[in-house]
């Protein structure tokens, strides 16, 4: 086995990072249980954690699946059918954590690492990174499970482009198809990221995680049914509504409890 996925917690903001030291952090088959495990104990955290940043270390955010395993791992179909089942959970795991995810990209996010990535929430990007998923180079393709994500971010004419021709993107060309929110300056990412995440952190927590689930909702082809319509004014209710509220007429920073 090489490589981990191990998480850290600094206050109300958690931090999963995917090391797999001069392989570019390419993600092992138990790389990819270890980020299911990560999201979903994180996910279960509802008082302690209120953002989790999303990072590779060293000089990559990740370059996808360990291509090395292909020999013992994911060789014919019947394989490939059992890896998927280790990779779709991981991918479920980030895009339903309940938290916002932030992902800090530097270096190459390619591949499974994209699709991880596409995941998140939020993505933000260095000067170095570089995007794509060249799998027309390896006669592959990307699952339904795997390219869902993906398609909603950049829609179906550059999922195209960059599937059919393979091509790696840099930063610039990642901002202007809309794959990241924002590049900065690699001197520059790890503040911007932390200091996405306090501002996340700072706010209502119950509000966030309706959000997230409220936006994941409206991709979804199916009308909404009147109990989810309902659900939008559930937060009245919330005592950080009434904390919101009188600290915003009492010119206070509000202090929000997650109840």
């Amino acid at each position: 086995m090489s490589g981990n996925v191990t998480f850290t917690k600094e206050g109300a903001i958690a931090t999963v990072v995917i090391e797999n030291e001069g392989r570019l952090n390419a993600l092992s088959l138990p790389m990819w249980r270890q980020l299911r495990a990560a999201f979903e104990e994180l996910g279960h955290d509802r008082d302690g954690v209120r953002c989790i940043v999303l990072r590779g270390a060293g000089d990559a955010f990740a370059s996808g699946a360990d291509i090395a395993e292909f020999e013992n791992e994911r060789y014919d179909v019947p394989t490939a059918r059992a890896y998927g089942k280790a990779i779709h959970p991981a991918l479920i795991a980030i895009s339903e954590c309940p938290h916002p995810v932030i992902s800090m990209i530097h270096g190459p996010c390619v591949g499974g690492g994209l699709e991880i990535a596409g995941r998140t929430d939020i993505r933000i990007c260095d000067e170095s990174a570089r995007f794509g998923i060249p799998v027309n180079r390896l006669g592959l393709v990307v699952a339904y499970a795997e390219l869902k994500a993906l398609l909603d971010i950049v829609g179906p004419s550059f999922a195209m482009e960059m599937l059919l021709e393979g091509r790696i993107y840099g930063a610039a060309d990642a901002l202007r198809i809309g794959l990241v929110n924002r590049a900065v300056p690699d001197s520059e990412l790890e503040k911007e990221a932390y200091g996405t995440a306090k501002r996340i952190a700072d706010g209502a927590p119950l509000a966030a995680r309706w959000h997230k689930k409220f936006v994941r909702r409206l991709l979804e082809p199916k009308p909404l049914r009147e109990d989810e319509l309902d659900e939008s004014f559930d937060c009245f209710g919330t005592e950080d509504f009434r904390i919101g509220y009188r600290a915003f007429l009492e010119k206070k920073k509000p202090q929000f409890k997650g109840h």
